[in-house]
């Protein structure tokens, strides 16, 4: 690890050097995946990594961005290639803890109480507009998204696995939303912003659906990985070597933040470790069985713009969470 040029990316192409866990089945699937979402998502390529890598880490995913950059597609285009149970549901002010959780209902034919088992109960959840419900509503996710269970009248059920949350949400339009309490970001893996595509892409995109006539983005879409390797994957990436110096690598960016002036808040030790398994994750899709410290710097930012809170003299100032992170990564020595 001592003699990495840490300035410059490591990739397959340009590192020769034998693995101690074979990746190549997960690398074959990151290939599938990749190739089947660009059938309809143009250009966002940092975007799918992220997605992947969140897969990986079995952490779940905040999509923010305005309307009609593809969040909600995305997230459906990518529960087609998993052979997994999908479920959406779509927020609204007036949604209930039990809409998403479930409720029991009296059985008159057995005179008892059954759980009827709400839309959460499944293995990719799309919520959509996550901002537009209050707390009450959020506060139903704390356990599930945490635990990956949920307690209702004294009974605790265990969801089944691989179990993901991917939420959109629109940062422009403040009507009728909620502000998301820090316990609720807190539980995303990754906050991933989804910025307008370029001239090039945007041209074929709409080149794209004049192509399509009648038929559907999604229908010619293939089913590539399934639960079990989903699972399989997971196990391996929790086994991708880190040395002592990146872990305190790590720390050193996570107390930063508790330091910096211009943060309110800075991050938690989960914070640390969802750096920690996402560049775990970050290195297996490029192929390798150990982080370096270009994995951590490209999950810093995902996973911490969303868990700090900026200084309000500063935001005033319009200086965004990720500006100030990235300025935390640019100062914090990077391991030799």
């Amino acid at each position: 690890m001592d003699d990495i040029n840490t300035t410059s990316e490591i990739t397959n192409e340009n590192v020769n050097f034998e693995t101690r866990i074979n990746l190549t089945p997960l690398l074959d699937h990151v290939s599938a995946i990749k190739k089947e979402l660009e059938t309809v998502i143009v250009g966002q390529h940092k975007m799918v990594d992220q997605l992947l890598v969140a897969i990986l880490s079995n952490g779940h995913v905040l999509l923010e961005g305005v309307p009609g950059v593809a969040k909600t597609i995305t997230a459906k285009l990518l529960s087609k290639t998993l052979n997994i149970g999908f479920s959406r549901i779509q927020f609204t002010p007036d949604l209930m803890p039990s809409d998403i959780l479930g409720t029991s209902i009296f059985n008159l034919k057995t005179s008892e109480f059954e759980f009827k088992q709400g839309p959460i109960f499944s293995n990719l959840i799309l919520i959509d507009e996550i901002n537009r419900a209050p707390a009450k509503t959020q506060a139903a996710l704390f356990e599930v998204m945490e635990e990956r269970q949920i307690t209702i009248d004294g009974s605790a059920y265990q969801l089944e696995t691989p179990f993901l949350v991917i939420a959109t949400q629109n940062p422009i339009e403040q009507e009728g939303t909620y502000r998301l309490p820090e316990a609720q970001l807190d539980r995303f893996l990754f906050k991933i912003t989804i910025d307008y595509p370029k001239l090039e892409e945007e041209i074929l995109i709409i080149q794209r659906e004049h192509l399509l006539q009648n038929h559907g983005k999604l229908e010619a879409v293939k089913t590539i990985l399934s639960a079990a390797e989903i699972k399989e994957y997971q196990a391996l990436v929790k086994q991708i070597r880190v040395e002592q110096n990146l872990l305190e690598y790590i720390a050193r960016i996570v107390v930063n933040t508790r330091e910096n002036a211009f943060l309110y808040l800075g991050a938690s030790p989960r914070a640390s470790i969802a750096i920690l398994n996402a560049a775990k994750g970050f290195a297996a899709i490029r192929g390798r069985d150990f982080v370096t410290p270009e994995d951590i710097k490209d999950a810093a930012i995902p996973v911490l713009q969303h868990r700090v809170i900026v200084a309000p003299e500063r935001e005033m100032e319009g200086i965004t969470s990720s500006e100030i992170i990235r300025q935390i990564i640019e100062t914090v020595e990077i391991p030799r």
